[in-house]
């Protein structure tokens, strides 16, 4: 593999080299996805599941895999289109601000409704907003940073994950009894970081490119998994996030039904526990890995170790349903998970099939964030009414062995 070099002129392909990432652009790309992953976690992780809960609560592990998983093709549909469209305009900017200010709404939407179908609707605007910010703000490190500072440039957007994650757990639980006010909150943070992200980012427009017809569009996306580095590092990553949603998406739920907690600590008490926990372990290994893996130029080493250390983490409340036991979890979890998503994007933008599409082709990758979101909330719900969740423990863990086989076919990446 060939790194290029800050201001290096051209790659193969003829398109623009990222330049040397501006003064405040790594902290600012942290800021950004922090609030992401904050609404992420906030609301699809405890809100949501305490909404669809007071609802029908006799149901609520179907319903909520019903809310999740059709919502998710929103996110599925939205984060590619979103990515194809900023291309063609040769703008990043725009999309995040227009994402970000529309999260408002859009919080205000889902915190308005009383029905299974009504929270399935707006919970499906929600994702389609948040996945246009996505699309947009993953496209900056490709756009704007060179190959030598992937690493820490992906590490930063990784430490989005465990920040966020945190956040998103104590306000979830800080206003489990107000939802209505905890959706707004994170709209806000939201579009406040967007705000921030585009009055403090300069971004040199990309030469735009004209509509291309909607089938051609389609063939283009499935033109970038032609590329054999490519499509294996979207499999390996399509298989973890399934295993990792499978059990994330119910982690309310699991601790309410199959965890035995202290006496006194209720279950969003613990949720917003197991985050910090689980944080400060995802902290140390995404700066951890971002930048050894940059030192030793070593990729699918550390990719597949942590996905096979996932699958170790995944095990550990298979096997007890102890408050310790999902203490052990959180923290061996967010040991493998944040070296992995640190590690995995930087071997990602290393692998793109062309690099004047990357925004395209990143967002063609962010099917396999979004579309096992589709599957796993169907797939954990049978398979916790036929098995419990100790089958589901052990389901998620071998999709994450497979996670990590699935890299070691890539060949221009060590």
């Amino acid at each position: 593999m060939a790194l290029s070099s800050p201001g290096a002129g051209t790659t193969d392909a003829g398109s623009p080299v990222s330049p040397r990432p501006g003064r405040g652009l790594l902290p600012l790309l942290l800021v950004g996805n922090t609030a992401m992953y904050a609404l992420y976690i906030g609301v699809g992780g405890v809100l949501l599941a305490l909404q669809v809960e007071a609802v029908d609560p006799a149901d609520k592990v179907t319903n909520l895999g019903l809310v999740a998983g059709v919502s998710a093709i929103f996110a599925t549909v939205f984060n590619p289109v979103a990515g194809a469209l900023s291309d063609r305009s040769g703008r990043r900017n725009p999309w995040i601000l227009g994402g970000g200010l529309l999260a408002v709404p859009a919080m205000f939407l889902l915190g308005s409704v009383h029905t299974i179908l009504l929270i399935t609707i707006a919970w499906c605007v929600g994702q389609a907003v948040m996945n246009v910010y996505q699309a947009a703000i993953t496209s900056v490190v490709p756009d704007r940073v060179p190959m030598t500072a992937r690493g820490k440039a992906s590490a930063a957007v990784g430490l989005g994950l465990p920040f966020g994650s945190t956040l998103g757990a104590l306000i979830g639980a800080a206003f489990s009894d107000d939802y209505r006010t905890g959706y707004l909150i994170f709209g806000a943070l939201v579009a406040a970081a967007a705000v921030l992200f585009t009055t403090c980012t300069r971004e040199q427009r990309i030469p735009a490119r004209e509509s291309l017809p909607i089938r051609t569009q389609l063939a283009a996306f499935a033109g970038a998994l032609k590329s054999h580095d490519f499509r294996w590092a979207f499999i390996g990553r399509a298989l973890l996030v399934l295993g990792y949603f499978a059990v994330n998406g119910f982690l309310l739920y699991i601790i309410k039904d199959h965890t035995v907690l202290p006496a006194g600590l209720r279950a969003e008490e613990a949720v917003a526990i197991l985050m910090p926990v689980s944080s400060v372990a995802m902290v140390v290994s995404t700066v951890l890995g971002g930048y050894l893996s940059d030192r030793f130029d070593r990729r699918k080493l550390f990719v597949g170790a942590s996905a096979a250390l996932s699958a170790a983490a995944l095990v550990i409340p298979a096997v007890s349903t102890s408050w310790t036991a999902m203490l052990a979890f959180a923290t061996v979890n967010g040991l493998a998970f944040g070296c992995y998503m640190a590690v995995d994007t930087a071997l990602v933008t290393m692998v793109l099939p062309k690099a004047e599409n990357a925004a395209r082709d990143m967002g063609v990758l962010n099917i396999a964030n979004a579309g096992p979101q589709i599957v796993a909330p169907f797939i954990a719900s049978v398979v916790v009414s036929v098995g419990g969740y100790t089958s589901l423990f052990l389901v998620a863990a071998a999709l994450a062995v497979l996670g990590a086989l699935a890299v070691r076919p890539i060949r221009t990446v060590r």
